[in-house]
């Protein structure tokens, strides 16, 4: 008599033609001084990272030294680089920058400002999140151009790198931009990762599906619970 034939529960397994995305948030940037203005880079904020973001990077790299990764990809600016060089350095790779995984654009709160407006309770900054729009912000990045922009650049990644494991470091409005059009989900699901999180992606040949969000456990306390406000950028 023929066994019956059992069927047990699976792990995931990305199929052929997939390319594993590892979407890390770069690390913690140096503060903004009331008053003073970070450096700009096509007329976006670059800031340094802080102390504690090099620290960030270097167990980022340690964490991710195993994995086998084939590319790294930054954005322009210099938060995103530095947040890279440990990991790349320990496997050898060099960077490549993809200049649309820049950072949404704020108009008239650029160069920090942002963060002082969205700490003080600006009126602007409260219409901003109950819309769920950037460009609410004066000279802020149209919301459609603006994804747009990050889809192009992540679709450009996976056209190179069919079958392959890719780190791209972003920053925290372009992680929330692509993960919601991964998912489908409401624009802003995703904006908030903490700095140096990890962010799985399997982008498919059919599809594209969110396997891990905002992963920190290699920054030694795992899951936070956010106070005092909101960290976006």
């Amino acid at each position: 008599m023929t066994e019956p034939r059992s069927f047990p529960q699976t792990r995931f397994s990305a199929p052929p033609g997939s390319v594993e995305l590892l979407i890390v948030r770069h690390g913690s940037s140096a503060a903004h001084i009331e008053g003073e203005e970070f450096s700009l880079v096509g007329g976006h904020g670059d800031p340094p990272l802080a102390p504690e973001g090099l620290t960030q990077a270097e167990r980022l790299g340690a964490r991710l030294a195993g994995e086998p990764i084939d590319a790294v990809y930054v954005s322009t600016l210099q938060r995103t680089v530095q947040t890279a060089a440990p990991l790349a350095a320990r496997r050898g790779l060099t960077p490549q920058v993809e200049p649309d995984l820049r950072e949404v654009h704020l108009g008239e709160w650029e160069a920090g400002l942002f963060r002082q407006k969205v700490a003080d309770r600006d009126p602007v900054a409260l219409e901003m999140f109950a819309q769920q729009r950037w460009d609410v912000i004066p000279g802020a990045e149209p919301g459609e151009q603006f994804s747009a922009r990050v889809r192009g650049a992540f679709d450009r990644i996976v056209a190179a790198h069919v079958d392959q494991c890719v780190m791209v470091v972003a920053h925290g409005g372009v992680i929330g931009e692509i993960l919601a059009q991964v998912t489908g989900s409401r624009p802003w699901s995703f904006v908030g990762a903490d700095n140096a999180s990890i962010s799985h992606v399997v982008a498919m040949p059919d599809r594209w599906v969110l396997r891990v969000f905002n992963d920190t456990s290699h920054l030694d306390h795992g899951l936070l619970v956010t106070q005092g406000g909101e960290q976006l950028l």
